[in-house]
């Protein structure tokens, strides 16, 4: 009788740990690639390999970006999305952000990929609202959260 009480209290309290989650989960969770970095030094000095942007859209936290480039396949290709630390002040507030392309590919052919990035790293606080400034993207990018 007391074996299997303590078999019980053994069984729930396995059941009750295994259905804890932990960061690696909830980070998993996010339907985004990647995540926006904020970083005065990185987006100042920080240099990308030659592209062109087709679609950029924003669907929740995510922007979806698709760059293309000249390259052998386009699978070796690396892209961070840095944003600055500054704000300018205006309604809404706005921020300037650029993607960063690593292509170490040489080869003459064109190559299109999507990337996409969790702009939560991004947001201002008290704001609900920041218009993204993406360098050499002809328009700007209305972030709503």
């Amino acid at each position: 009788m007391k074996f299997s009480k303590f078999g019980i209290v053994l069984l729930f309290t396995m059941l009750l740990l295994n259905m804890q989650c932990n960061e690696d989960d909830v980070r998993s969770s996010t339907s985004c690639d990647e995540v926006a970095t904020v970083d005065n030094d990185l987006y100042q000095n920080t240099q990308t390999a030659f592209y062109s942007f087709g679609n950029v859209e924003i669907s929740e936290d995510c922007l979806s970006i698709t760059i293309s480039a000249s390259g052998c396949s386009g699978d070796s290709w690396e892209l961070e999305l840095i944003g600055s630390e500054d704000v300018m002040e205006s309604f809404p507030v706005q921020r300037n952000i650029k993607a960063v392309l690593t292509n170490n590919e040489a080869c003459l052919a064109v190559f299109s990929r999507e990337w996409t990035f969790d702009l939560t790293p991004l947001q201002v606080d008290g704001e609900s609202q920041v218009t993204l400034n993406l360098q050499d993207f002809s328009e700007p990018i209305l972030y709503s959260y």
